[in-house]
């Protein structure tokens, strides 16, 4: 019987993922030019060097273009690789940027394998999200790969979820392992949220 949050939870899914369905090419295109214009902002002001980030699926804002860039501007970057056991394993983006698809038909880098704890030295990491509301809740896919990630890190870098501005919600459904994040960055803005994590 799934809890009262899950239920809100699984709703809002479905109606988020039906409206990304319905955004035409030319939406798409704007919102990954407008990802990697604000991500490249994000990276310059908080003067990291080393960032993990996720490859976009074609419904998913686009970071595809940003990694490129970073990747050319030197800037090492993580891409996540997804393992039967819920946590993550990390590879190093390259100029190939080669891409497979991996447990449940997301896109993964091809590179060498690192662990799970390879991800504590980012300065940045970029995450993807359903939606995520003024307080810094965030709605995931529902595997919990990144919760579990954040939750187990020392020491947490700033943490910015990727989403389309009609994303940003008033409030969501919170969980205990739900894991606040500390920024969201949309194709137009990005929004710094204060004390998420304290």
């Amino acid at each position: 019987m799934l809890s009262e949050p899950e239920q809100q939870k699984r709703a809002l899914r479905a109606e988020l993922r039906e409206r990304r369905q319905l955004l035409s090419d030319a939406q798409r295109e704007t919102a990954a030019q407008g990802i990697a214009s604000q991500l490249h902002a994000l990276v310059q002001n908080l003067g990291a060097r080393s960032v993990s980030c996720f490859l976009s699926t074609t419904t998913e804002p686009g970071t595809r273009e940003f990694v490129r860039a970073a990747v050319a501007d030197g800037i090492r970057v993580l891409l996540p690789i997804t393992r039967a056991d819920g946590l993550l394993d990390w590879a190093v983006a390259d100029e190939t940027g080669e891409v497979s698809e991996g447990l449940f038909g997301l896109p993964e880098p091809a590179g060498e394998l690192l662990g799970p704890i390879a991800v504590d030295d980012v300065d940045l990491m970029i995450i993807p999200a359903a939606a995520v509301d003024a307080s810094g809740t965030r709605l995931g896919w529902g595997r919990g790969y990144f919760d579990k990630t954040i939750g187990s890190m020392q020491r947490c870098p700033p943490v910015y979820a990727v989403i389309y501005d009609s994303e940003v919600l008033d409030s969501l459904p919170r969980e205990v392992h739900d894991q606040p994040v500390d920024g969201i960055v949309t194709p137009t803005r990005t929004i710094e949220i204060l004390h998420a994590r304290n």
